[in-house]
């Protein structure tokens, strides 16, 4: 079923979730996403995180340590 409530089952992710998720400070995920290094969702004034793109963001950090 295609409907609104069906957007790629994804719900969007507020700063201080996914400063949860990744276990760092608000500030620090505020940050990321200021700099577009975690890509967000704006809806008026509200910034927004796909899950899918937190998890692309972390693979990326794991590459890039792993690569050292």
């Amino acid at each position: 079923m295609n409907g609104p409530n069906n957007i790629e089952n994804e719900r969007l992710l507020r700063a201080g979730d996914v400063s949860r998720i990744l276990n760092i400070s608000r500030a620090l995920a505020y940050r990321l996403l200021q700099k577009g290094e975690i890509p967000t969702v704006r809806i008026n004034h509200a910034v927004r995180v796909k899950p899918s793109d937190l998890k692309a963001y972390v693979e990326r950090s794991r590459k890039q340590v792993s690569g050292l």
